[in-house]
Order: structure tokens, then sequence, then C-alpha cells
């Protein structure tokens, strides 16, 4: 922490070193909440049919197993996919967009504007209909990244080319400033 005012304004406006515009998010982006349609069916029905059982069966043993059962398909049919939707999420930022998928094995990826990327959108019949679609972003180095089920996916593509194109660096020369760049 610098106690003196004039040498942390001094800090700040130094010639030598680089502006760097801060980042803001533009977007946080989760797969299409279609996909919560089975399980949420399931919640609804599975106490229903768990009581319908519990009245068909009178042994206690038999409730027991019938609760063991409801449990297990709660968590396998209701819990699991849920927080499978949960851990899938995309940031895109105003240098990067950021990937994040898993829950006992995580996985990030980031690919930032400045480096240049061909984004294209895949659509099926049925994510049209809904206005979602996947996103394949490939920066041609590495394997592409596949942003699957994106809600409002034209909407998407269209900020991630309006970004691509403001964070490209062109180099300029002029006379006195061999190392000058401008941005578009």
């Amino acid at each position: 922490m610098v106690e003196n005012p004039s040498v942390a304004a001094s800090l700040h406006s130094d010639p030598s070193r680089p502006v760097v515009p801060t980042e803001r998010v533009v977007a946080r982006l989760r797969p299409n909440a279609r996909a919560l349609f089975w399980p949420a069916l399931v919640l609804i029905a599975l106490p229903g049919a768990t009581v319908f059982a519990l009245s068909l069966f009178p042994e206690i043993w038999q409730h027991v197993a019938i609760v063991i059962v409801a449990v297990l398909l709660f968590v396998l049919l209701v819990l699991f996919p849920y927080i499978a939707w949960l851990n899938h999420r995309c940031t895109i930022t105003t240098r990067r967009v950021i990937a994040r998928r898993g829950f006992f094995v995580r996985e990030r990826r980031e690919i930032f504007h400045s480096r240049g990327y061909h984004v294209t959108l895949k659509q099926s019949w049925l994510q049209s209909a809904f206005r979602s679609g996947d996103l394949h972003i490939s920066s041609g180095v590495e394997k592409p990244l596949v942003l699957r089920d994106v809600p409002g996916a034209a909407q998407v593509l269209e900020a991630l080319q309006d970004l691509i194109e403001r964070n490209q660096v062109v180099p300029t020369y002029q006379a006195g400033s061999p190392g000058a760049t401008t941005a578009f």
C-alpha cells in the first residue's frame, strides 16, 4: 500500500507502463435449460409414484425398499443432471472467452479475442425452434472450443464477431515511433 498520494498518482501516470483497459463481462451463459425438461418431469412424478407404490405394499421392508429406490431415482435422474447442467458455463468478456465444465474433474479453456479465431454456428431443428445452437470456436492452433446448446446463439455469434474485430491489433509504422500499434 502506498502511503503518499503523490507517489500513487505518479505510479498510475507512468508513460512507460502500458495502459491495459479493464476487462468487463459481456455475457454469462449456460446450456439451454431445455436439458432439464426430463429431470423436472421426474421430479414432479416421483413423489406421486412413490406414495402410490407405498399404498400397494403392506410390509415395512417393502416400504423401505420403495423409499430407497425413489431416493436413488431422484439422485440419478434429477440431481445429477441438474448438477451437470450447473457445471457447464461460459463467460464472455471484452478480452476473452472462458469455458468451464466439470464437477469432480474441472476443465477450463480460454481463448483471447486478440488472437483471432473463427466462429461457426450449428443448429438442429429443435435448437432453431428454441433459438439456441452449438458455437464452434476454432483458433486454428488447438482443438476447437464447442459451446453446446447456447441460448440466443445468433446474438452470441454476432457479439463474438464484434469482439474479435475490436480486439484485433494491426501494426502501423510511423516515423518516430517504430513500435506503435493501432487497435480497431
